[in-house]
């Protein structure tokens, strides 16, 4: 799908150059909020980054705004991986309301569908699809043992000592994987096509996504996996605009990141890696 079905006109988008000012500053200060942990001059610059978004269109401004308040419930609490009873709730019920809040402002105060969650199930899978979908767990049980164990990694999430522990940590890893998805890709990423071309909306929200994943723990050099993937994600979607396979691609990736972890702080427990 080469552009979503709920783009704007040509006629009712103002100049991409304007609109990018006030686009960029809302990536930003996710970047600020989540990268740098600056939440005063983070949440300034999303507010003045609305204002200006606002001042260039109407539009513009509403989508923008959707993002801002997602960023913005989800700076209001640490989102770095801890899986004690009381952060598992705040951060599950901080994550829920960043998706929800921006998905019922849209259909009940702007009464439109810019945000939709298209599971799409119906439609076959192509050769090169089915490929990537093995291609995604094989590459990660590569490559993320290497990446948490030789960059230390693996010491931004909690070392693990009981079953209960071990069962909230798989249902983290997962429900956030889940998350990122409806968060990033069916929200950020489709406002921010109602406006840019794909690949200037797919950086934008590689920005915001990469810079949450950050704070949750994919440090050192995490970027360097997490923007391609972001990016591949992006752009997955853009093609196929199936949520349920970009779901699957997260969730398989995210399998091998729970194993990974789990080995780099218990070695010889999961013997199926190479490190």
């Amino acid at each position: 799908m080469p552009a979503p079905e709920t783009a704007l006109p040509a006629t009712d988008r103002p100049a991409r150059s304007l609109a990018l000012v006030p686009a960029v500053g809302v990536s930003l200060s996710a970047f600020l909020l989540f990268g740098l942990q600056l939440p005063g001059w983070g949440h300034a610059l999303l507010v003045a980054s609305l204002a200006g978004a606002f001042l260039v269109g109407r539009e513009l401004g509403k989508d923008l705004t959707l993002i801002g308040v997602g960023v913005a419930i989800v700076s209001v609490t640490s989102v770095e991986a801890d899986v004690s009873w009381d952060r598992f709730v705040t951060i599950g019920i901080v994550l829920a309301l960043a998706v929800t809040a921006p998905f019922l402002i849209d259909r009940f105060v702007y009464k439109r569908r810019a945000i939709r969650f298209p599971w799409r199930t119906g439609q076959p899978w192509t050769r090169l699809e089915k490929a990537y979908i093995i291609a995604v767990p094989v590459l990660g049980w590569l490559i993320l043992p290497f990446y948490f164990i030789d960059s230390g990694a693996y010491l931004n999430w909690p070392h693990i000592t009981d079953a209960s522990e071990l069962g909230r940590f798989f249902v983290g890893v997962n429900a956030v994987g889940t998350w990122d998805e409806l968060f990033f890709i069916c929200t950020c990423f489709a406002l921010l096509r109602r406006h840019f071309p794909m690949w200037q909306a797919n950086l934008l929200q590689a920005a915001i996504f990469v810079s949450f994943l950050w704070e949750l723990g994919y440090r050192e050099w995490g970027p360097l996996l997490t923007a391609p993937f972001a990016l591949l994600q992006g752009y997955i979607f853009s093609k196929t605009g199936s949520l349920t396979y970009v779901l699957i691609v997260h969730l398989l990736f995210d399998l091998m990141v729970f194993l990974a972890i789990v080995h780099a702080h218990n070695p010889g427990v999961i013997p199926i890696f190479l490190i």
